[in-house]
């Protein structure tokens, strides 16, 4: 049956959500969504093995779920912090018999990145499809209030970490492989208080369309996904407590986007029967005009 998507899920205002980022979804309130009662998978990546950073929560945790529904093994990159929520994430995995290989630590080092590959091909044998999502974000008024330490936290775990993995794991990438990157309307109409934020995420869809292109002769396919306001710890706890309340508030759609409405757009980059979609910018935004 048809579901009207404005009253689907929570509306703002929130409570404010009181954890220090990057955050962790048993705290937050309301619980997000991500699919666990929603999406049903038909097989699509069959056999398939995907690594996915930052898929103990947010987003890539909804991904991390449906992939695994629609038949493949996952591998998550995730921070130490965040154990809670990746063991969580890999029960459920385990719980639709698939396999589930945990990765803690920091991206932000290349040396890190080689070996989160090296991991995957060691314990689950190849790699088929990788999805860049783990990011930072934190927010500031006043260009004068970023830190030089900050403004390199973003870069470093936004665009360098999705630069080590994507040249890591290219070796062992075959033809029909698929390379997922998360990007943010943001590219588009950037926030003024979230400036290196946004600089990343522009970088990130740059770089999605050049190696779409440089990558097609090898029958690797890269494609990116750019959500709108969507109901995370990422997003309530890199933002200031005001806009923690009214996230989604000036979305046409007039709430936040939750993590499983998303998840459906990365299988579809993922599947390969899509095998002629590559350099596509996918946006999930409630209806934020993007031209």
């Amino acid at each position: 049956m048809p579901v009207d998507p404005r009253n689907r899920y929570p509306r703002p205002p929130f409570e404010a959500q009181s954890q220090p980022f990057p955050g962790l979804s048993a705290k937050m309130t309301p619980q997000p969504d991500y699919g666990e009662k929603t999406y049903k998978g038909a097989g699509k990546l069959k056999g398939q093995v995907a690594l996915i950073t930052g898929g103990d929560s947010g987003i890539g945790r909804a991904v991390a779920l449906a992939f695994a529904r629609e038949g493949a093994d996952i591998a998550i990159s995730y921070l130490e912090d965040e154990s809670s929520d990746a063991k969580e994430i890999a029960a459920q995995i385990e719980a639709e018999g698939r396999r589930c290989l945990l990765l803690p630590g920091d991206i932000r080092h290349s040396a890190h990145c080689s070996a989160l590959i090296d991991k995957v091909l060691a314990e689950l044998g190849h790699l088929d499809v990788l999805v860049n999502n783990a990011a930072f974000q934190n927010w500031a008024e006043h260009l004068e209030d970023i830190s030089e330490e900050e403004w390199k936290r973003h870069f470093d775990t936004n665009t360098h970490a999705l630069f080590y993995l994507t040249k890591a794991a290219l070796p062992h990438l075959k033809a029909g492989a698929s390379i997922i990157n998360t990007s943010s309307v943001n590219l588009k109409t950037p926030p003024e208080i979230l400036v290196p934020y946004s600089m990343t995420k522009a970088a990130i869809a740059n770089f999605t369309v050049s190696m779409a292109q440089q990558l097609a002769a090898r029958g690797i396919r890269v494609n990116g996904v750019m959500p709108g306001p969507i109901w995370t710890p990422f997003i309530a706890t890199g933002m200031p407590e005001e806009a923690q309340k009214k996230v989604g508030s000036d979305v046409p759609l007039g709430r936040p986007g939750q993590p499983a409405e998303l998840a459906g757009a990365y299988v579809y980059f993922a599947d390969p029967l899509n095998s002629y979609t590559t350099g596509a910018l996918l946006a999930v935004n409630g209806g934020m005009p993007m031209l």
